[in-house]
């Protein structure tokens, strides 16, 4: 049986506040003088601004929630019942009948908008839980992934799905496990068994991404009885990452709602953060003539980009790319402008510019509000106030005074 204190010791201690702010942010090299290089050598370097991440309240949560879910499917391979169901699971691979004793550690998914950091907040956070190091404990000798991240098949094929991890156990432990299974045509059952095995002795915790998959595929409640079955099977810690168009699906059976217990996440407010972003990636100038960003231009990015980050970067890259190209050696509204609608022009459907919405958030963003009021003050819209007024009887001006600043003209 593995020593708890034996596989513990690798992991590095938990971090909290400032100190995991500081670990989650990366700002690139950047050097003033880039600016007076030739135009060949500042476009390469342009692509430092993808390379910025300026953590927020979610990747801090999902650091903890990560970090947690390793640390409990670490737990249970130091359990007595482990070695247990090491006996179930080579009953499987055999075909014989197996029961799954040991249950999973901490499984959960974690849902969001495209583009708002999801994938960038869990690589940032798995590289400082792991170390990007392999466990190897020497009594009893064994290799253990701390994490692997696998993508949920376009068909949600099982089989495919299952394959696949055994794919990238064999690139981090450099042995033959897919080949093997390959080669004996393992059915789907052996599969499983195969997998509960090697994930019990060599996974700490299994992200699946672009789960939202199962949404649209006929498979897709296989898919999660095959992974309950994983679970249950290897004690394994799984976290699912997915966009909203899975949730749906999840909550349409019992067993598969309880699995869906995690993290949601929508685009960020018009709030500080989003303001010091901004500034932060504005400030990565890579055209002649710096320019200083402004309240304009915050607002402006914005409403352009519907909150979504990775819109942001996009903007303020092309912007500067279309500048040196063209010889405009400038960043400012003009060639952000150029930008998104010559190279975003296919997002214009998904991202409408709102003037009353970006008008309204200059008003308010001064305002002493909790994030949550702040937040919910930015979605009402005067229509709603209006419809709310109407059907529950409540004076109009009064209604509109909580969300506005209303002045009366008498006669």
């Amino acid at each position: 049986m593995i020593n708890y204190n034996e596989i513990i010791r690798f992991l590095p201690k938990m971090k909290t506040g400032e100190e995991l702010i500081s670990d989650l942010t990366i700002f690139p090299h950047y050097n003033d003088a880039i600016r007076n290089e030739d135009q060949s050598i500042r476009l390469v370097a342009l692509s430092n601004l993808y390379q910025i991440y300026i953590p927020s309240q979610m990747s801090m949560e999902i650091y903890s929630k990560m970090y947690l879910a390793l640390f409990r499917s670490l737990q249970k391979k130091c359990s007595k019942i482990a070695i247990q169901q090491q006996y179930q699971n080579y009953n499987a691979i055999k075909g014989s009948e197996f029961n799954g004793i040991i249950g999973g550690s901490d499984s959960f998914t974690i849902i969001g908008t495209s583009g708002i950091g999801k994938s960038s907040a869990i690589n940032r956070a798995i590289s400082l839980i792991t170390e990007n190091k392999i466990i190897t404990i020497e009594k009893p000798y064994i290799k253990i992934i701390p994490c692997i991240i696998v993508q949920c098949p376009f068909d949600s094929s099982v089989k495919g799905l299952l394959l696949e991890i055994l794919r990238k156990v064999d690139e981090c432990l450099e042995s033959h496990f897919y080949q093997n299974a390959i080669r004996a045509r393992a059915t789907t059952d052996m599969l499983i068994g195969a997998v509960s095995q090697i994930a019990l002795n060599h996974i700490g915790l299994l992200v699946i991404d672009e789960i939202q998959h199962i949404a649209h595929a006929k498979n897709g409640k296989t898919l999660i009885g095959a992974l309950t079955q994983l679970i249950n099977n290897s004690g394994i810690s799984i976290a699912m990452i997915g966009t909203p168009e899975c949730t749906d699906f999840f909550e349409s059976a019992m067993q598969i709602a309880r699995r869906s217990v995690g993290l949601q996440y929508i685009e960020i407010g018009y709030d500080k953060y989003f303001e010091n972003f901004c500034k932060v990636v504005f400030d990565y100038q890579y055209v002649k003539y710096k320019s200083e960003i402004n309240a304009p231009i915050v607002e402006w990015l914005y409403e352009h980009s519907g909150g979504i980050v990775s819109i942001v970067v996009s903007l303020i890259h092309d912007a500067q790319e279309i500048a040196i190209l063209n010889q405009i050696e400038m960043l400012n509204l003009e060639t952000l402008n150029l930008a998104f609608k010559k190279r975003l022009s296919l997002l214009h459907s998904y991202i409408k510019p709102n003037r009353e919405r970006v008008e309204f958030v200059s008003k308010t963003k001064n305002n002493k509000l909790s994030p949550i009021k702040q937040n919910l003050k930015q979605s009402i819209r005067i229509s709603e106030l209006v419809t709310k007024s109407k059907e529950e009887g409540i004076d109009i001006i009064k209604l509109l005074r909580e969300y506005f600043s209303v002045v009366e003209v008498s006669k």
